[in-house]
């Protein structure tokens, strides 16, 4: 069996789009069938001192439902250069633990790769939906920026197209 399907499955959070028209709310995507998330950010260059910020969230339902901060975030994953081109490592960035993520004052004007890692067991009782909003970096200049989930350690492995929605 392929990974797609026995070890992961993948769902849009954010689809690319400029950074500077509007604040973006992530889609939302259910862990009930998955031990965890771990969420990629791809960010183009951009102009400088507009630096995104990550936000995550928990909620009860896929749509509506009760919507609270998931203040889990001490540490992330970051490769950052000008251009991305394959020779970056990756640095682990410490901070306190909260939904926030308030990247480095130059992630605006170089290319990025963000990861977030999110365990099932740390979201709040009666929450099993996650989503990552990113404010609107300002009207400086064009920012493109988007967001893949990647359910991780799913809980049954399925052929691909024999895997549940990932809002189920």
């Amino acid at each position: 069996m392929e990974a797609l399907g026995r070890l992961f499955d993948i769902s849009a959070g954010i689809t690319p789009v400029d950074s500077q028209t509007a604040a973006m709310t992530g889609k939302r995507v259910s862990l009930r069938n998955a031990a965890g998330c771990t969420i990629v950010v791809f960010k183009a260059a951009g102009t400088a001192n507009d630096d995104p910020v990550l936000d995550l969230q928990q909620h009860t339902a896929s749509t509506g439902g009760t919507t609270a901060d998931l203040d889990i975030i001490d540490h992330y994953y970051i490769k950052q250069e000008t251009t991305l081109d394959g020779d970056e490592t990756w640095t682990k960035v410490t901070q306190t633990a909260a939904s926030e993520v308030t990247l480095n004052a130059t992630s605006a004007e170089t290319e990025m790769i963000v990861v977030i890692e999110v365990d099932g067991t740390e979201l709040s009782d009666g929450y099993d939906y996650i989503s990552l909003d990113i404010a609107d970096t300002g009207a400086a200049g064009a920012q493109l920026i988007s967001c893949l989930y990647l359910l991780r350690d799913l809980t049954v492995g399925r052929a691909p197209a024999n895997l549940v929605a990932s809002l189920s």
